[in-house]
């Protein structure tokens, strides 16, 4: 965990020497929502492979690069993409840049995914509000030695995500008039698609959606004492009953097509925090 620490030093360091700001808040854009981007009054970009012990996003969709600047004036860092185990990297790799973010200054963290709907009640393009998640990944990147400088051996996840946020964000979405849901999200590594037995298992777990990423992120934020937003929208949907094969240009329409309603709860949250500060 040392080396860890050092690691993170060095990308802060690098972070620095092109903009010296605090950020606040770190927002990760997953799939198709990377346009939210385009709102943060850039201070500085950087491509990932000009951060020391990043990754390389490899994912369709996903730009690769870690903005600074601010959103409804609060000052951000985001991630326009972001890392999955199916890609072929560790757990402390994929979260690594929470790390970063929590290095910088950041104590809360808002991560968005495109994921598939396993309640009927759901439709595509809806937004569901994480709750609470499963952990199916085979993994945890809090697994070794622990470096108690970046959080506690054995962290509290009773309430991952923060209830004042969650509940925020809900307010949020019924004043803009738009579907958004409270429900577990169910975390499995990839890159496959679910079988119809394996949907139903999920459900009958108590799954509302199911995807390949968020779950190490939001782990290590709580770890570093972070509070986390989590926000999924839903792309297709995953009732064996009714399964069609999946077309990836179709999830990734959907997921543009969401995209006012990720950036209507992003700006909302961003500006209730701006007033608070």
């Amino acid at each position: 965990m040392q080396e860890l620490a050092q690691q993170i030093a060095q990308a802060v360091d690098v972070i620095h020497s092109h903009w010296p700001g605090q950020p606040r808040v770190g927002i990760i854009l997953g799939t198709g929502l990377g346009s939210v981007a385009a709102q943060i009054q850039t201070e500085a970009a950087l491509d990932y492979a000009a951060l020391p012990h990043f990754p390389q996003s490899t994912t369709v969709g996903h730009a690769g690069q870690w903005i600074c600047g601010r959103l409804q004036g609060v000052s951000v860092v985001a991630m326009e993409g972001r890392f999955h185990a199916y890609e072929g990297y560790s757990y402390r790799q994929i979260t690594f840049p929470v790390r970063v973010m929590k290095a910088l200054g950041a104590d809360l963290l808002v991560v968005s995914n495109a994921c598939g709907g396993l309640n009927p009640r759901f439709a595509l393009g809806d937004v569901m509000v994480i709750e609470d998640h499963i952990n199916l990944m085979n993994g945890n990147p809090l697994i070794g030695v622990n470096d108690e400088a970046l959080g506690p051996r054995f962290p509290d996840m009773c309430r991952p995500y923060d209830p004042t946020l969650i509940n925020r964000a809900l307010d949020i979405a019924r004043r803009e008039q738009f579907a958004a849901h409270r429900g577990v999200y169910a975390a499995v590594v990839g890159p496959n698609l679910e079988t119809r037995a394996e949907y139903r298992a999920l459900r009958i777990l108590g799954a509302d959606a199911v995807g390949m990423s968020t779950v190490p992120e939001v782990l290590v934020a709580v770890h570093s004492g972070m509070r986390v937003l989590g926000l999924s929208v839903i792309t297709d949907m995953c009732l064996p009953e009714t399964l069609k094969p999946a077309v990836i240009e179709e999830i990734l329409m959907v997921a543009a097509s969401a995209e006012p309603k990720l950036r209507a709860l992003v700006l909302g949250i961003l500006a209730q925090e701006a007033e608070t500060s």
